[in-house]
């Protein structure tokens, strides 16, 4: 970093100005209202080390509030109750809460970027995401609204299937994405008439205020969102709450195991979307130059903080000095530093906690003999980020399956790159290798060749693929297999996450 660059960077951090730095609140029947307990959860800046907020450290008596505020909201018998409103009223009101986000994408963006350390250039991004997101839930009204009635086979009468909410739902998410892995649940769960609990994760509890102050802008009735802040241990509170109809929570694949336990024993239905450690297969016949395109985006998008990306890269062996070469070279040139100056590619970890374990990561690599062909240590920065979690963003070559890098989730700014035989264009090292995971969230295909790169999507086991590139659509399923997780967000399948079916017979 300049030093002009980095006077920049430190005037625009200190011109900050939020609202929600040290709040003392949690959001709960359509106000802001003092937590009930006394202790605090700070908010630390990851690229300088610096607390810069804080929010209660909740409390049960928090989680009963915000609970039974919901409950009351789905159970009133007014007319106007959420529940009881119209699919197509309820979208007019996701179309609203849509406008207001974008009103607030740069606050939204500067809250992100302290909070988790992503670069602007990808946080300033999550309003217009969120935005889609709602509008596209809010065509899904028709298919709600639309009368299902299924004839008996043989005859002499029919059923009459009913869509209807499940009740009080509890929104867990993480720190990578806090706003749209949010969204991803609320939206859905608001146009089937469900109210909400939200339980952000610790260390990222601020930017989801922003969200509230949108929907409480847009007009939606008390009681219908709330929001609670806290440790782990609140969350596992909120879980277990018997007001609590349907959890859906994206995070740790070990996190998600207990809170698929604690449902699992409640009998309560739960979405996980959980940990991935996917593949991208290189096929011989790939544009290397094509791929060096979209690298960063498919395989270490946000600092590798990302859990559908795809870090293991599964090269031909008649092709993989120049695959490692492109893939270094194209990680080396991404500019790594403050992730508030708009030309930052790579961040750093979110938390010290996760720069830790990235950097054990990166020597249990070495020590396994992986080769690094770019970064492999901590990142020395100077300019204000002395104290800031940086991990050089970290090629490694000579990946074998066995290595912990190769078959664990880093989630961190490391890719592996492993050697598959395509003697003859033989392709079956590369999809055993591809499904040799407990996971199975993502995956790529390289190739120019489409028809043969989607027989060999056809043969992942994973619940996403892409091909030449990765991308979300609202409007398809997304979800994991195996320790992935269970169950889908998005789409129609996304929006009957927050259904219960009830079938009315009748002769006819």
């Amino acid at each position: 970093m300049t030093s002009a660059t980095h006077a920049s960077s430190q005037a625009a951090r200190a011109e900050l100005s939020l609202p929600h730095t040290h709040v003392d609140t949690i959001f709960v029947d359509g106000a802001w209202q003092p937590s009930r307990g006394t202790g605090r959860n700070p908010v630390t800046d990851p690229a300088t080390g610096e607390v810069w907020g804080s929010v209660p450290d909740g409390t049960p008596e928090d989680v009963d509030a915000a609970v039974g505020s919901a409950q009351r909201a789905f159970s009133s018998a007014d007319d106007g109750a959420w529940p009881r409103l119209t699919p197509s009223e309820r979208a007019a009101y996701l179309l609203r809460i849509a406008d207001e986000v974008e009103k607030r994408a740069e606050e939204l963006s500067l809250t992100n970027s302290r909070e988790n350390g992503s670069p602007v250039a990808e946080s300033a991004g999550a309003a217009a995401n969120a935005a889609g997101i709602f509008r596209y839930f809010a065509t899904l009204a028709g298919y709600l609204e639309r009368e299902d009635v299924r004839p008996f086979p043989r005859g002499g009468g029919e059923s009459v299937v009913r869509r209807e909410p499940l009740g009080v739902c509890a929104l867990i998410a993480p720190w990578n994405f806090p706003i749209n892995l949010v969204i991803i649940k609320l939206a859905p769960a608001l146009l089937a008439g469900c109210t909400v609990v939200i339980k952000p994760a610790s260390p990222t509890p601020l930017s989801i205020r922003v969200i509230i102050d949108a929907i409480a802008a847009a007009g939606v009735p008390a009681g219908v969102v709330n929001l609670v802040t806290g440790s782990g241990r609140l969350g596992d509170v909120l879980v277990k709450h018997p007001g609590v109809a349907k959890v859906a929570f994206t995070g740790s694949t070990p996190v998600g195991r207990k809170i698929a336990a604690a449902c699992g024993e409640l009998l309560r239905p739960v979405t996980l979307e959980l940990g991935g450690k996917s593949s991208a297969i290189v096929l011989p016949d790939a544009d290397l130059d094509a791929m060096s395109k979209v690298l960063i985006k498919s395989s270490m998008r946000n600092t590798g903080q990302t859990c559908y990306i795809s870090t293991r890269i599964l090269a031909p062996a008649s092709r993989y000095d120049a695959v490692v070469d492109m893939v270094t070279a194209t990680i080396a040139a991404g500019k790594q530093g403050d992730p508030l100056e708009p030309d930052t590619v790579f961040g750093p970890c979110a938390t010290e906690s996760q720069y830790r374990t990235v950097l054990e990561y990166v020597e249990s690599g070495l020590a396994e003999g992986a080769r690094a062909t770019t970064g492999g240590r901590a990142a020395s920065l100077g300019g204000g980020l002395e104290n800031g979690y940086f991990v050089e963003p970290t090629v490694f070559a000579d990946v074998t399956p066995d290595m912990r890098i190769s078959r664990e989730e880093i989630f961190g700014p490391v890719i592996t790159i492993l050697k598959y035989n395509d003697a003859g264009g033989s392709v079956e090292e590369a999809v055993t290798l591809a499904n040799n995971t407990e996971f199975g969230l993502g995956g790529l295909v390289f190739g120019a060749d489409s028809e043969a790169a989607l027989a060999v999507a056809d043969r992942m086991d994973t619940g996403s693929v892409g091909l030449n590139f990765f991308a979300s659509n609202h409007a398809a399923p997304f979800g994991g297999r195996h320790d992935s997780g269970l169950g889908t967000e998005y789409g129609i399948e996304g929006l009957n996450a927050y259904l219960s079916y009830k079938s009315i017979h009748r002769k006819v």
